[in-house]
């Protein structure tokens, strides 16, 4: 037997594991089990590819604990190591490159969990042992196994081991629970079956306690659909999403070549109560040749997707100073490209062929998937071809590929017109003109359709324009008399009576029936979305906008008149500041004085009667 000394990294490694830098420390056993997944992996490839004469008839790891001794074994009969692989392996940490991230998280003061290859993530066992064991035999060679022993102080002891089977056993001397320290009884049977159905259900050998097989090993994402029930699938997604519902599509995804991976998706048929929420749950769970690493990967997955739910098993990863930190990689960006892609192609796929299936979609999942039309401009026109949008073409929603098939001659934009309900929407007098001439509008109810619209230019070519903003052009009836009489006079009057309201007063192209209507300018941003800023704490300039006349209205007319008779007339003022208030209400805007208003409506009334 002879004693040697950790490599200096090792030694701090070590260090940083005892005093329990890890926040969970229920993975040391996933690493372990992890490990014996790959020994496997490995005897078996070796069979294949190098003609090793070895049995794999039974390949299954095995764990066996001793609540009097209080140890806990992990036994696989896979590839086993040398005596040399042992000292180079877990006497070091050379291979897996973390020495500098450890001088960076000291530096930091950091507390991440430190998992890389096999060497480092053995070293975790130290964080619940007060000494591991290590009995290993390669497969394939002659001679005596060996053994391995330390108790995590900076040194270890190595030495042969005749009666060594072919594979590796890991014993660890566990150290007295501690909930407080989150170190819990790892001797417990019912605490070693929480953690391998939570971390290690889908390994691709059966782990075995007893006579008892702890692991379900039905990575269905494996598995080609055909093999694959909707039950089993509606199953899995009620496991992973805990929602007690039936997935509304499923998504089998397979990349093959230099980097390769499995998914697994659902979309689901009803929103989360927290969909909205910014802590609520999201993201996928991400599996490492089926070894559970997280259950919240949002690096796959933009925000606007975080209704999916499912599974990714990549084969290979670049993994930061922890499996639960993913670093940013190619690999990652190309996964997430990947599903994004896959996802709304699937929606599309509702679109065009499940009627049922897309309206359910819509309906829960509408709102946040149009949040990708801000933040995503490369797929900013697949996310837009999935869309649909209430029009006043009829009660049905509609596709933009279909309103622009069915543009006037001659028309150029995209009509709509932003508001807090349908109703609200269809009675807006921006409206009349529009309907009058037959001309479609989109009736865009949703918040988040107040600010993407600002980040859409165009479709197809055709710009997006609400029909409540700067000035319209649309085509006269050759029928429809112009209006008579100047009047430049009123309108500089009411500009000047209302100064503090509106930045200027015009002749309005857009009305047929109503007197009036407040419109933004090209530029301004819209009264809803001023509030919107507002209500995040964002204060800002008050914008004022455009008021429009129709000269076609008798009270607009009427007022003309009574102002060329008597421009010094009292009421005049009133009068202004009550048609100011009436195109205020009918587009469902708030009063600066409710009290005010009704005052001098109540007034005006008043000499009527």
């Amino acid at each position: 037997m002879e004693t040697l000394e950790f490599q200096a990294e090792a030694r701090q490694l070590l260090q940083l594991m005892v005093h329990s830098i890890y926040s969970n420390k229920d993975i040391f056993l996933r690493e372990l089990i992890s490990n014996a997944s790959d020994a496997l992996d490995k005897l078996r490839l070796a069979t294949l590819q190098d003609g090793l004469e070895a049995d794999t008839s039974d390949l299954h790891i095995e764990i066996e604990a001793d609540t009097e001794a209080r140890t806990l074994t992990v036994r696989d009969n896979g590839i086993g190591m040398t005596h040399e692989e042992v000292v180079d392996l877990i006497g070091t940490i050379a291979k897996s490159g973390t020495a500098e991230l450890l001088t960076k998280l000291k530096e930091a003061k950091a507390s991440p969990e430190l998992i890389g290859q096999f060497g480092v993530g053995f070293y975790s066992t130290f964080m619940v042992a007060d000494r591991v064991e290590l009995v290993t035999r390669k497969a394939g060679t002659e001679g005596h196994g060996t053994r391995w022993e330390s108790a995590g102080e900076g040194t270890f002891t190595i030495d042969d081991a005749p009666d060594a089977p072919v594979g590796t056993t890991v014993t660890v001397h566990l150290r007295p629970k501690d909930e407080e320290d989150a170190l819990y009884d790892y001797a417990d049977e019912r605490k070693i079956k929480e953690i391998v159905k939570r971390y290690s259900d889908f390994i691709s050998f059966p782990i075995k306690m007893g006579d008892e097989t702890l692991n379900s090993m039905k990575a269905l994402w494996a598995r080609p659909r055909s093999e694959v029930t909707d039950e089993e699938y509606n199953q899995f997604y009620r496991h992973i999403s805990h929602d007690w519902s039936d997935p509304l599509e499923i998504i089998n995804m397979k990349a093959e070549g230099t980097f390769e991976y499995e998914a697994l998706l659902f979309l689901p048929s009803r929103a989360p109560h927290d969909l909205f929420q910014r802590d609520s749950s999201r993201g996928l769970q991400l599996y490492v040749k089926r070894v559970f690493i997280m259950d919240d990967g949002k690096e796959l997955i933009p925000d606007y997707l975080r209704f999916v739910k499912g599974v990714v098993d990549a084969a290979d990863l670049s993994l930061n100073i922890s499996r639960e930190i993913l670093q940013q990689d190619r690999h990652i960006q190309m996964i997430r490209r990947r599903l994004v892609k896959k996802v709304l192609s699937t929606i599309k796929d509702l679109l065009n062929n499940n009627a049922e299936k897309y309206a359910t979609f819509w309906r829960e999942f509408g709102k946040a998937l149009k949040e990708g039309l801000l933040n995503d401009q490369d797929n900013q026109k697949a996310i837009l071809d999935v869309s649909t949008f209430s029009s006043t073409a009829g009660a049905e929603p509609t596709t933009l590929a279909a309103y622009v098939e069915r543009m006037k001659e001659g028309q150029e934009e995209i009509y709509y017109l932003t508001g807090d309900s349908r109703s609200q929407v269809e009675n807006s007098p921006h409206m009349e003109a529009f309907q009058a001439q037959g001309y479609e509008v989109l009736i865009l109810t949703d918040p988040v359709d107040e600010i993407w619209v600002e980040a859409v230019p165009d479709y197809d070519g055709k710009k997006l324009q609400s029909i409540a903003r700067g000035s319209v052009d649309l085509p006269k009836d050759a029928e429809e008399p112009e209006p008579e009489g100047d009047f430049a006079p009123l309108l500089t009057f009411l500009k000047e009576k209302l100064d503090e309201q509106v930045k200027d007063v015009r002749l309005s192209h857009r009305l047929t029936t109503s007197a009036a209507c407040l419109v933004s300018d090209t530029d301004d941003i819209t009264p809803a979305l001023e509030k919107m800023y507002r209500a995040m704490g964002q204060e800002g300039p008050r914008v004022k906008r455009i008021l429009e006349l129709n000269p076609n209205h008798a009270l607009v007319s009427s007022l003309r008149e009574a102002h060329e008779r008597s421009a010094d007339d009292a009421s005049l003022p009133d009068t202004a500041e009550l048609l100011y208030g009436t195109a205020l209400l009918a587009e469902g805007g708030d009063l600066e004085d409710p009290a005010r208003f009704a005052k001098l409506l109540a007034d005006r009334l008043a000499k009527t009667v």
